[in-house]
């Protein structure tokens, strides 16, 4: 939407809205601060574009360039949004579809910080007609065959994706940290059932969770095509589907 213009929409029935959502924060030495929003952006734009393909009427808004960082309020420039806050703005993003007829709306997540689920729930009472559901693109399809060690921020799979999309943005490798990082100590939060916040530099000294120094463009190219493959396929069924009939 933000490179179409009004003679082009005016007319246009669009069934789903595409909701990019990243964030701005330190990615290692090498990354850009906007990695998030370039995947978010560039996956969004690309998995819509297949399904419109398809003939499904999928437009894709304007990225949401900050994500939740309260975990790294001590890397300078890393921005913060709060949650309440994201909620405030997607609340007034559904508030606009809901008087345009768009019903369904799919947030499209490249930032982990962000957890949408809540948000949803919340979403679901004040804008019933809407289906709003939320994509971690990265999730899509498994990193494993297509990388030696994904990692968890500015590893493998992120360094890939944006060496494919913004190689002008990526520094060379060897400038890159290795992305070691610290775990909790205690095994209840280490496992994963409990969780709490971690705090970044005091896990990481580049910023960085999981090594790139494996990353090559095909890489990137490969996992990046599949992911879109699939999330386009989901956009496609989402186009086609009944809020009226949705289980089985």
């Amino acid at each position: 939407m933000a490179e179409t213009n009004w003679k082009h929409v005016k007319d246009e029935n669009f069934s789903t809205a595409i909701l990019p959502w990243g964030a701005t924060e330190a990615h290692n030495y090498h990354l850009p601060y906007a990695t998030d929003n370039i995947l978010a952006q560039e996956v969004a734009i690309r998995a819509a574009g297949k399904a419109w393909d398809k003939k499904a009427k999928a437009v894709v808004l304007p990225t949401i360039p900050f994500g939740v960082n309260t975990g790294q309020m001590d890397v300078k420039l890393c921005m913060n949004l709060n949650p309440s806050t994201q909620y405030a703005i997607l609340r007034d993003v559904a508030q606009v579809l809901d008087k345009h007829n768009i019903n369904k709306l799919v947030i499209l997540n490249a930032h982990g910080g962000n957890n949408f689920k809540q948000m949803i729930r919340e979403l679901s009472l004040e804008f019933p007609e809407i289906f709003a559901c939320s994509v971690n693109w990265w999730q899509s399809t498994s990193a494993k065959p297509y990388f030696e060690e994904p990692g968890d921020h500015a590893g493998e799979l992120e360094t890939a994706a944006v060496m494919h999309l913004r190689p002008e943005l990526v520094l060379p490798l060897d400038q890159a940290g290795e992305g070691r990082a610290k775990t909790f100590k205690m095994n209840a939060l280490k496992e994963g059932w409990a969780s709490a916040q971690r705090e970044w530099t005091q896990v990481t000294p580049d910023t960085g969770v999981g090594n790139p120094k494996a990353a090559t463009v095909e890489k990137g190219r490969v996992f990046f095509e599949k992911t879109t493959d699939m999330i386009a396929d989901f956009f496609l069924e989402l186009h086609r589907a009944d809020l009226k009939d949705m289980y089985e």
